[in-house]
């Protein structure tokens, strides 16, 4: 006899997402071109983006893909990042988080928004295996257009890795492209 499943409740989007949080750009933050590193924001996003994940799942969860980062602007010398990231929806065991960043110029003057990203979180059992979340409920109607848009990048997602694994058939095994000798 197969084991029921229980129905988490619906846990609504303010209770995890992380609101305002802020990073001061540092001389050590910056590359040639005396921007911030790109590779330094995804580091604080994915930081960020696995607190809202844990928060709403009740425990552990890992990155499981990034979908996109968009790097709209640069963020410079002395700007103040601000991060903010919530679920945008969740399904069994996945969640989609969105993270926005903008920057505030050290004189508070100008806020520029500089990156959007979508990232997938799988929560995890203490053997990291996959276990449920509970679903969303959007709160607002920026909420829900979020929660909409993030089930159209899922079906891309899916559709996107069917369509490589036809195209790559018998190739892969082990993780590996096998390549004609």
């Amino acid at each position: 006899m197969a084991k029921k499943q229980k129905t988490l409740p619906a846990q609504p989007v303010s209770v995890s997402a992380v609101r305002e949080q802020v990073y001061m750009v540092f001389p050590n933050d910056l590359n040639a071109n005396d921007t911030v590193f790109g590779g330094l924001i995804m580091a604080q996003m994915d930081r960020f983006a696995a607190v809202v994940a844990d928060r709403h799942a009740g425990g552990v969860c890992v990155t499981a893909s990034v979908d996109a980062v968009h790097f709209i602007a640069p963020a410079r010398r002395g700007d103040v990042l601000i991060f903010n990231a919530a679920v945008n929806r969740a399904w069994h065991t996945s969640m989609e988080i969105g993270v926005k960043v903008d920057a505030r110029s050290y004189d508070g003057a100008t806020r520029r928004h500089i990156l959007s990203a979508y990232m997938t979180f799988v929560a995890v059992d203490p053997d990291g295996k996959p276990r449920p979340v509970p679903p969303l409920q959007p709160e607002t109607e920026i909420d829900r257009f979020r929660y909409e848009e993030a089930q159209l990048r899922r079906e891309l997602r899916l559709s996107h890795a069917e369509a490589l694994k036809k195209l790559r058939g018998g190739r892969i095994r082990a993780g590996a492209i096998q390549t004609a000798r």
